[in-house]
């Protein structure tokens, strides 16, 4: 039971690194041990937050955009002529759209529903191979998708394609967990609720003391809380869990 929760020597791949929720999960896991790939749409991003990241362990950024499918097969390919294997792969690139339900366009739907979904989907097949490579029946590889809290209410905000996407990253974690467990690779979710992040940025300035108050834990999410439960999933302690979708928001969306 010592290194139940440690995740060191594993290879990781988190898709949206270089910022956010990306760089939270992706910092946690560089700084306990694990080498860690990274990318983003920005390469010089991408290549920036890496370089400050291997100050605390081992970084690569390998920049992608991922909202097609030939740019994750890409990545995918890349990442196998790299490694033989694939520990974790943390599915969290993502974007949002926020408009008047009049206003709002098919390309609102078109963008957001590539990157959000499909994108997971994409990189969790061509990543298949390098991840049944890594897991077994006693230590499994381990996709963790970033869904969202916005997936399990409604959401206060017109972010129709948004919350339609996040909604289908949690079911499709579920379709996948059951699909690849013969291959010994675990799939869950996590749902953030508020957390610091560019996304986030201009609603939290605008809306940050009612959005805290609607947290029952009366606080913004921080780095450490993201990082602990993607680790926890990608360790031993997590080894029995998939087809789950666990929120990450002090109790918005199971206790209101």
């Amino acid at each position: 039971m010592k290194d139940i929760f440690s995740v060191a020597g594993k290879v990781v791949l988190v898709s949206g690194g270089s910022r956010g929720i990306g760089r939270m999960i992706a910092s946690g896991f560089v700084e306990n041990g694990a080498k860690v790939y990274i990318s983003s749409r920005k390469a010089e991003v991408c290549d920036q937050v890496a370089a400050e990241l291997s100050a605390h362990g081992e970084c690569i950024s390998l920049p992608a955009d991922l909202g097609t499918e030939a740019a994750c097969k890409a990545l995918a390919v890349e990442l196998g002529s790299r490694e033989s294997r694939l520990d974790v792969l943390v599915n969290n690139a993502g974007t949002n759209w926020s408009q008047p339900l009049a206003e709002y366009s098919d390309d609102a739907f078109d963008k957001v529903l590539a990157l959000n979904v499909k994108a997971i989907f994409h990189m969790t097949r061509f990543c298949r191979d390098l991840l049944a490579a890594a897991g077994n029946a006693e230590t499994p590889a381990r996709v963790i998708n970033v869904g969202s809290v916005d997936g399990l209410h409604v959401p206060p905000m017109e972010t129709y394609a948004y919350s339609t996407s996040k909604a289908a990253v949690h079911h499709l974690t579920r379709v996948l967990a059951r699909r690849l467990a013969s291959d010994h690779i675990t799939v869950n979710a996590i749902a953030p609720g508020p957390f610091e992040s560019k996304m986030m940025a201009e609603t939290l300035e605008n809306f940050g003391e009612a959005i805290v108050s609607s947290v029952p834990l009366a606080r913004i999410g921080r780095p450490e809380d993201m990082a602990g439960v993607a680790m926890y999933l990608a360790s031993r302690a997590g080894a029995y869990v998939t087809g789950t979708v666990i929120p990450v928001d002090g109790g918005m969306s199971t206790t209101l």
